[in-house]
């Protein structure tokens, strides 16, 4: 049979045991069928690239499943009746990998971000309510204006 990773997003305010039962519900669906799920990954609460449903953030869930493709069409429609999964994605694979995935990798890694130091003075004033500079005050008016000029008012 073909493989399948399959990649569906829920709504944020489920919980995960919510998120873990309708990845249940997909893998008694294909056992029933003859099909496997041969990797299942949890990837958490993510924040997403832009709003989806009124929502800023989803649980995210990787399935790699061994399924026929009339089963993964099925999978696909029951996913998108569910009012709980906002996005669904499912691509044909040549193989599973069993490795955890970079989504996993990169969050086992947990780099410290520590102290940077003071910002340095930079050209940037800090927010709203600093002094104002007039449009004559930039650093290339300044540096025309600091030209030696000829008689007759050009610049040489």
């Amino acid at each position: 049979m073909p493989l399948y990773e399959t990649v569906f997003i829920a709504r944020n305010d489920v919980s995960q045991q919510q998120v873990e039962a309708v990845a249940d519900g997909i893998a008694t669906l294909l056992e029933t069928d003859g099909g496997a799920v041969k990797k299942r990954e949890y990837w958490g609460l993510r924040s997403l690239a832009y709003r989806i449903k009124k929502n800023r953030k989803g649980h995210y869930m990787l399935l790699g499943l061994d399924a026929k493709p009339e089963t993964i069409k099925e999978i696909e429609r029951q996913l998108s009746l569910n009012e709980d999964v906002m996005r669904v994605l499912t691509l044909r694979v040549e193989e599973i990998d069993e490795a955890p995935s970079v989504i996993l990798s990169r969050k086992g890694d947990e780099r410290e971000r520590g102290f940077r130091g003071p910002k340095p003075a930079g050209r940037f004033e800090s927010g709203r309510g600093g002094p104002r500079r007039s449009y004559d005050d930039r650093e290339e008016f300044r540096a025309r204006n600091d030209e030696p000029r000829d008689t007759d008012g050009e610049a040489e």
